[in-house]
């Protein structure tokens, strides 16, 4: 499999930039959908993709650069128009395609855009594909011959689909009726789709982040900004609230009394609601990251459960569940992952197994969490020099200070030390239940660097 050093423009999560600025510009898309199409069409007979997007304005150009490159490699082209990433991967699987594509940029503010692909099982593609297709861009690509060209068309019910998938997705014994939620769609992909699946299911909705205007797309409101739902759904008098990204991948949600719970949390509360329904032998481990609290691998031991850590990024947490052939994981930034339910993180999907949880036990979310008390994670980014950006792991100082830090822990806690994958910056992050100890060791660790 190539790695990530091989792939000049495809990142762990797709290409994305700032609009504009090379990669992100109308001809470098429509060379990618011509490359992208000229491999489709030499694995199929009759290829189609289908493409959606979030609600970003330059959605527009770069949904026409995407159709006009599949088009003129002979690939037929389904537009879904605003959908979230999930409701892609899984309508490429449905309708049996030949893949999917979201034009999105996720968490990232409007000025940004992205894509990123799903081949017809509703899986990311291979890292080798996402190199032939960045060869293919660097050859001649020719336009097929007038009789290949594809044809494109407005998919009309793709957004009730979905829906009615995601509904799917919540135990036909359960309801949400007598639940008031408040529903904070980022002014994303899923405002539309979002809050009608829930009240669907039958819980009183309020929603917010719902009307998008092409520039508001996760500003101060969505997965990142979870403060503006936490004081909703105190003001509301909400049972409960749930915040997505702009691509509704993710999820953060927030309790009755107004406090915000992680993707480790909601995580551990998707575990439980495994268990109870399906027993212990369901489950034989979880898969989070580097970044996943120490609190929940505890937690999961208590319970009897193997926990594993991938690198961070949901795409490695994939990766690791394939690998041991495990159903659940996820990162605490709140991409979360049941492949019993969908090929990929899906923010709503994951919102109703925490629902179900908290419906079938009768409890809150704060009281359904309660046991769970997460540890203190004190970080530290220390600018990465010239000196430093390739030599920091075998800086003699930090390395005893290192030592120390972890003979004083004595294993109650953990230390992380990695660069960062898009500033430069070492990151140092101290874990453990006292954060006046954890606070004290990151510095100590920081300061072993000067």
């Amino acid at each position: 499999m190539a790695s990530n050093a091989q792939r000049k423009y495809f990142g762990t999560d797709g290409i994305r930039g700032r609009v504009g600025e090379h990669p992100i510009t109308p001809d470098f898309v429509l060379r990618l959908g011509m490359a992208a199409g000229s491999l489709l069409a030499e694995r199929s007979a009759e290829p189609t993709v289908l493409i959606g997007k979030d609600t970003r304005v330059s959605g527009y150009i770069f949904e026409a650069a995407l159709e006009a490159g599949f088009a003129s490699a002979g690939v037929n082209v389904l537009m879904a128009g605003p959908m979230p990433t999930p409701a892609v991967a899984y309508l490429a699987k449905t309708l049996r395609l030949s893949a999917g594509v979201v034009i999105s940029a996720s968490h990232n503010p409007f000025e940004d855009n992205g894509i990123k692909f799903f081949d017809g099982h509703g899986e990311k593609l291979p890292d080798a594909m996402e190199l032939e297709i960045e060869q293919r861009m660097e050859q001649p690509l020719r336009c097929a011959a007038p009789d290949r060209l594809g044809k494109a068309r407005r998919l009309n019910d793709a957004g009730g689909r979905y829906i009615e998938f995601c509904k799917r997705a919540f135990p036909a014994q359960l309801s949400l009726q007598r639940l008031r939620l408040v529903v904070d769609c980022a002014h994303g992909a899923a405002y539309q789709v979002a809050p009608q699946v829930f009240h669907e299911l039958g819980a009183e909705v309020i929603a917010m982040g719902d009307t998008p205007d092409g520039f508001n797309i996760n500003q101060g409101v969505g997965a990142t900004h979870p403060e503006a739902l936490a004081a909703a759904v105190v003001e509301q008098g909400a049972d409960c609230g749930l915040a997505l990204d702009g691509d509704g991948d993710r999820l953060i949600m927030v309790g009755a009394d107004g406090r915000i719970f992680s993707g480790d949390e909601l995580l551990y509360a998707m575990v439980r609601q495994r268990v109870m329904a399906q027993g212990r032998q369901s489950l034989e481990g979880v898969v989070g990251t580097a970044m996943s609290n120490l609190a929940l691998e505890k937690a999961l031991e208590r319970m009897g459960l193997d926990f594993r850590r991938a690198k961070v990024g949901d795409r490695y947490v994939l990766e690791m569940l394939k690998e041991t052939g495990w159903r659940l994981g996820g990162e605490s930034s709140g991409h979360l992952l049941n492949l019993d339910l969908h090929t990929t993180g899906d923010g709503i999907v994951s919102a109703l197994q925490v629902l179900a949880a908290m419906v079938a036990s009768g409890q809150r979310l704060e009281e359904l969490l309660g046991d769970l008390q997460l540890f203190p994670q004190v970080m530290i980014n220390v600018p990465l020099t010239p000196s430093l950006r390739d030599g920091w792991r075998d800086h003699s100082g930090l390395a005893a200070a290192l030592q120390a830090a972890e003979a004083q822990l004595a294993g109650r806690g953990r230390v992380l030390i990695r660069a960062s994958g898009t500033e430069p910056l070492l990151r140092v992050m101290v874990e453990t239940a006292c954060r006046d100890e954890a606070s004290a060791l990151a510095q100590q660790l920081a300061a072993s660097l000067n």
